[in-house]
Order: structure tokens, then sequence, then C-alpha cells
């Protein structure tokens, strides 16, 4: 075949391609439909997987639940404790016991040796104590499970907390005090926390370079002799087991752990609301941007009325919510912007709504949060905006419960903080229940206008106009790092 037909068969065969394409992509123009004109069909409904809860003679709490779609298991410890209650002049310790318990090694195997055991088996095990909570976790495959599940039980009950990973957890935690002012955003909330719980609370307080300092492997052992026993601890297991084995294998390595007859459930920090109003401000004066915070006190997860506080967020946040619509929207006062009821479990949370905002557009920006927090009380929520909120709402609701593992995480935390089982099914229905009236009402009893405290994160120079505009008196906070004492001293 000369060059010439070939040629033309080349134009011919394009031309026929591009037609086809044409007339496809014309055809799904022509069935494409608007976002709003698209129909679905009812959620399905939500059940809760087989599971098997039994307490040892040793007191510890256990829930098994069976998952045979791959050959893994997991498992988590619940332990009752937190950094809300390690020493006002050791903050850190409760994150460092964590750490060096599992980095440290134990009695029977070096850290080296337990790295290089569950990375042969591409296993893991994993501590960490939180504000609330500590946990401990596990993950291996099927055929390696008493292995992994009996380093897992070493690490909690033999850590041995050695100096050399404690040094090390010790000097990352400074190089992290050191770069604590680099994210406005990170500055906006912790210093929010403070001014909403107080800075010497537990839920606000934070690491300095004298509380690093002051922690020594003494402490951490202490802190772990405190804390951790069977009577203290639930534990969850998932995965692709025989349950009768695997309450065998837990008999055999944690049946055998001493209760602590002595143990007490600690009292929780008590909590009042630190300011009640005022506006505070900390100048960076490399930004380009204001990070803005208002809010106050909160409330808990037990509330009658959190399923309606929670349509209420739907009504302010998201695409198509009050916030975004007219903040962003229509004034473009914001890049961001948000407002929550947010609570805890077992202590009361924070109602708060912010973004980023341009430095000019400040204060503007502020009041126009303001106002929407005001409009929700006085307006009543339209049909469409209760509509939109409750089905966001109802339609995350299934994503609570996308594997077995996070289901049962959910059934552990409940236990936890005293919870019932069935406490999220009765937050579905109440939402689903919630009017439009319901959300007016928790707005006006729950959201103090009046007493919103106001945090700005910017460049004083390019805010205009200034703070002053919205109280007559504007705080400023002093985010410098205190310097370690030897080195002051040098």
């Amino acid at each position: 075949m000369g060059k010439g037909k070939r040629l033309i068969y080349a134009l011919v065969a394009i031309f026929a391609f591009l037609g086809v394409t044409f007339n496809f992509s014309l055809t799904a123009t022509a069935a494409a439909k608007h976002y709003t004109e698209l129909e679905f069909g009812p959620l399905p409904e939500v059940n809760l997987p087989k599971y098997e809860r039994f307490v040892l003679q040793n007191g510890l709490v256990v829930y098994l639940m069976e998952d045979r779609e791959l050959p893994l298991i997991s498992g988590t410890a619940l332990v009752r404790t937190g950094s809300r209650w390690e020493p006002a002049d050791k903050v850190g310790l409760a994150g460092f016991t964590g750490a060096v318990m599992r980095t440290g090694g134990t009695k029977k195997h070096s850290s080296d040796n337990l790295n290089e055991i569950l990375e042969q088996r591409a296993a893991s095990v994993e501590v960490n104590i939180g504000e609330a909570a500590g946990s401990a976790s596990f993950e291996a495959l099927s055929e390696d499970v008493e292995t992994v599940f009996g380093l897992f039980s070493e690490v909690l009950r033999e850590p041995v907390f050695a100096q050399t990973k404690l040094d090390l957890v010790k000097t990352q935690a400074k190089g992290g005090i050191a770069r604590r002012n680099d994210n406005p955003n990170d500055i906006a909330s912790r210093e929010f926390r403070k001014l909403i719980y107080g800075k010497d609370s537990p839920y606000a307080r934070i690491t300095e370079y004298a509380t690093v300092d002051a922690i020594a492997r003494e402490d951490l052992l202490k802190f772990h002799q405190q804390y951790f026993h069977p009577n203290n601890m639930i534990l969850g297991i998932v995965g692709d087991f025989d349950p009768k084995q695997m309450r065998s294998l837990v008999q055999a390595k944690l049946g055998d752990w001493r209760r602590n007859p002595r143990l007490t459930k600690p009292a929780l920090p008590e909590v009042s609301p630190a300011k009640t109003g005022g506006v505070f401000f900390v100048n960076q004066p490399q930004l380009t941007q204001s990070s803005v915070l208002v809010g106050h006190l909160g409330g808990k997860f037990d509330s009658p009325d959190y399923a309606a506080l929670d349509v209420l967020n739907g009504v302010l946040n998201g695409f198509g919510g009050r916030l975004f619509n007219e903040v962003r929207s229509r004034q473009g006062l914001a890049y961001s912007v948000y407002c929550y009821w947010s609570p805890r479990f077992d202590y009361p949370g924070m109602f708060m709504a912010g973004g980023q905002t341009r430095s000019d557009a400040t204060v503007q920006f502020i009041n126009a949060l303001k106002t929407e927090i005001k409009r929700i009380q006085a307006q009543p929520v339209t049909a469409e905006e209760l509509s939109r909120a409750k089905e966001s709402t109802l339609n995350s609701f299934v994503f609570n419960f996308q594997d077995p593992s996070q289901t049962l995480s959910r059934l552990m935390r409940y236990e936890y903080y005293g919870y019932p089982a069935d406490f999220l099914f009765r937050y579905q229905k109440a939402v689903a229940a919630t009017t439009a009236s319901d959300v007016q009402r928790v707005a006006k009893q729950y959201l103090k206008p009046e007493n919103l405290v106001t945090l700005v994160v910017g460049n004083q120079a390019t805010i205009q106009p200034p703070l002053t505009r919205l109280a007559a008196q504007v705080t400023p906070i002093d985010v410098t790092i205190p310097v370690p004492q030897q080195q002051s001293q040098n």
C-alpha cells in the first residue's frame, strides 16, 4: 500500500473516531442532570455485626467480633488514663509514657528485637495516651496472631522504659515546642482553648521546655503502674479468628495479670469558663491574612439536645450552609468559614465559629459571623435548610459503620465513657425527628452571642479597620516560647 493511501485511511479513521466521540459527547451532555435533579434510593439500614462480650476474673472487659473477609486480626485496649490526670509541672508525661512503652522494649524483648519480629511479619504494636484515654493496639496476619498478641501483652504488662528512648522522645518534644508558632491556625487553636478553659486547665495546658525537663524515667514507671491494670481496661479484637481459640489466647496471655483491688476511678478535672467575652489578639507581622476564632464553652454528647444541635451545625456549615452562602459566597469575606457545636463525652466541649480571611476584612468577617449566629436564633430555618441539614447528617451516619473494627471501637468507647451501647441509634432517631422549631430553640438556649470570646491571629499593621472597632479593649497575647532556665543562664 502506498504512502498516499495509508494517509487517506488514517485520516478517515481519525474523522470516524472524532465523529463517534462527538456524538457520544452530545448524548452524554444531553443526558446529564443538575445535581439537584439526581434521585437516590433510601439509605441502607445499619445493623451491628454480631459480637461477644465477656469479663475475665481479673476484671478485664473483652469484646470479640469476627470478620472473615481478610486473613487479618486487629485489637485495641482502651485504658482509663489520660494527660488530663498528669501533674501540672510534668505536662507531657502521659504522651511520653505511651510512646516509650512501645519504643522502649519489654522485659523479654529489646526495642530492636521487638521491631525486628514485627517487621518480619508485617505486623504492628502501637501505644498512645491522649487527653482522656490511653490506647494500645496491634495488627497481624491471622497466622501470626499468637506471636503478635504475645508481644502486645508484653508491651502492656512489662515495658522497661529504656532511658535512651525517653531521651529521644524528649528531644523530639522540644523540637515541637520550638516549631509551635510556625502555623497561625495552630496558634489560634491552642490559644483559644486557653481562653475558654484557662491556661492551667488540663484541657488547655501545653508542654514547655521546663515540663519536659522535669520528666524522668521513674515518672513513666509510676504513671504506668498507676493506670495499667486489667480492671482498668477494655480490650476489643476483630478479624479472622475462631472465637474459642481467641478467648483461650486472651486468657493465656492476660488472664494471670493481677487486678488492682485498690483502683479507683480518677475524678474528672472541673471545667468552668475562663473568659465570658473579650477580644484577644496574637500579632504575627509576617502574615497576610487573619485566623479567627469566636466562641464559648459548650456541652456534652449526652445532652438531650445533642441531635438538634448537630442539625444546627448542618444548617450553618458546608456547601449550601448559611455561612458558606452568606459570608463566603455573597460577601466574599472568607477563604474558609465554619461554625460548630463541638461536644465531648464527659466534659463540656466548645462552641466555636471561625475561618481565615484577608487582613483588611478581619473586622467585617467577625461581625458577619456574629450576625449569622444571632440570625439563627431570630429567624426560623426554612424547610429546605432543615431538609438539607438532616439529610447530610443522616447520610454521614452510615459511615460510622464502614467496617467491623470501626463499629467495635465505637462500642468500646461508649462503655469506656458510660454511654448506652445503642447511643448512636438513639441519636439517629433524634436527628430524624428534629424540627425547625427544635433548631431555633437550641440556638436560643445554647448559643451565647453576648459571651463570645474573640481571638485573632494576624498582622496588626494590616488589619484595617483595627480590632478596636469590635471592643474598646483588645488584649494582646504573648506567644513567646519560654527559654529553658539552664539555657537562659548561659
